[in-house]
């Protein structure tokens, strides 16, 4: 069985299809999917549909894209949110917090204050998975350096380096701080000949799956909504890159996962 370990199942492409759509990857071999909040306008939604289904698990963080509508109070409500479902102990499908991290592809988050102000955000909700023994879901597009830097200051329970696409040496970093590396849609392209050189040749211990649905499609849907459906092709794809069963690679992967986020309590 394959997991999911980035999926806005809860995103507006989805219309009112979410749980249909979760129906769905669950029968094609989906075992679980994991839905991360990115802003405290959708906290309540990503906690709902995940104690909707079964196999649907939820983080809860302010994504950087979103820094630049939140402020201090939105920590703040983040920080109590997590603080009540943590109480609850082995009632809740809180696996992680995120999605949180740096953008620095976005060139109007690298101006500052911008830059600054998403700083703060990561490394205060750093503190927020420290202080509850959360892993975290991190989005690192061109910021891995400065994401690895508070990483080292600010201890967490490792999580997930989503959409990784990064050198060999920054994987290797993240890896020996206890994180696992998530690969999805764009290593589907033949073209995107990093992205695929990292996933054949890091550890396949340190590798999860994602398809961060409805974006980052796989190559077979260019230009098209991307779905948790699609993670068992995805999957077949980068089993064949490493010249292993598709099978070997849902179960390591899957174990992978589960390592990651281990209040997955399914897994």
């Amino acid at each position: 069985m394959w997991t999911d370990t980035h999926c806005h199942l809860d995103a507006a492409e989805f219309g009112t299809t979410s749980l249909q759509v979760a129906d769905e990857a669950v029968r094609v071999g989906v075992s679980a999917i994991v839905i991360p909040a990115v802003h405290k306008t959708n906290f309540a939604a990503v906690e709902k549909l995940a104690s909707e289904h079964p196999h649907c698990f939820f983080a809860l963080g302010i994504h950087p894209m979103y820094v630049p509508t939140s402020d201090e109070r939105d920590l703040a409500l983040l920080r109590d949110r997590v603080n009540q479902l943590m109480a609850q102990n082995s009632h809740t499908k809180l696996v992680a917090i995120g999605e949180i991290g740096l953008d620095y592809f976005v060139p109007a988050l690298t101006q500052t204050p911008l830059r600054e102000k998403q700083e703060f955000f990561y490394v205060e909700q750093l503190k927020i998975a420290r202080d509850f023994g959360l892993p975290v879901l991190l989005h690192v597009r061109r910021s891995q350096d400065i994401l690895l830097k508070h990483l080292r200051r600010i201890q967490v329970p490792g999580g997930i380096a989503h959409a990784f696409n990064g050198s060999d040496q920054q994987a290797r970093h993240f890896i020996d701080l206890g994180f696992k590396l998530g690969f999805g849609g764009a290593m589907t392209f033949p073209r995107a000949l990093q992205i695929r050189r990292l996933a054949t040749e890091l550890p396949l211990e340190s590798i999860v799956l994602e398809t961060d649905a409805p974006d980052i499609s796989p190559e077979w849907l260019r230009h098209q909504m991307n779905s948790p459906v699609e993670l068992p092709r995805i999957g077949a794809c980068l089993a064949e890159l490493r010249g292993i069963a598709a099978y070997t690679l849902a179960a390591a992967t899957s174990a992978n996962a589960c390592a990651a986020l281990p209040r997955m309590m399914r897994c």
